[in-house]
């Protein structure tokens, strides 16, 4: 397996329709978000789009980048979209992505990185720790969780 970033990659097209075929409604938004050429737009202009592959077949999925869906904060950087398809999951390959993510923060000089999310359970067996209820930017609470790097 390796690890990709999408912006970097030449077949951009090929993987935008592997994110289509996800079964999540914020992996149909992210897929939008990619074909009208939004993302950066929407949370940061240094946004990597990593993607955990298997050959041509597309494992994981998330985002590291500024902003999530909790805007304004000044809370900084974000994993996001955070996505396995359903026949890869139990092997913790998101886990994959999420520690690069937070390589690469920790290369940026970051001390801290945050999820928005509402699973309970999840992201604390990667070492995050709750920190507070948030307002989205749909107008819904999410639940935000950081990790000290």
């Amino acid at each position: 397996m390796e690890i990709q970033e999408y912006f970097s990659t030449q077949n951009k097209e090929y993987w935008i329709s592997e994110i289509e075929k996800s079964d999540w409604s914020a992996g149909k938004f992210l897929h939008r978000l990619l074909k009208d050429n939004k993302l950066k737009e929407t949370v940061g202009e240094n946004t990597k789009l990593l993607l955990l592959t298997e050959k041509k077949k597309l494992v994981s999925f998330c985002t590291f980048a500024e902003k999530d869906d909790i805007q304004p904060t000044e809370l900084t950087p974000w994993i996001g979209w955070v996505y396995t398809f359903p026949e890869y999951r139990g092997n913790r390959f998101a886990g994959k992505l999420i520690a690069y993510a937070e390589k690469l923060a920790k290369e940026a000089g970051m001390e801290n990185i945050y999820i928005s999310t509402n699973h309970v359970g999840l992201y604390e067996k990667y070492g995050y720790e709750f920190y507070k209820i948030m307002k989205a930017v749909d107008g819904e609470d999410s639940r935000v969780y950081t990790k000290r790097l």
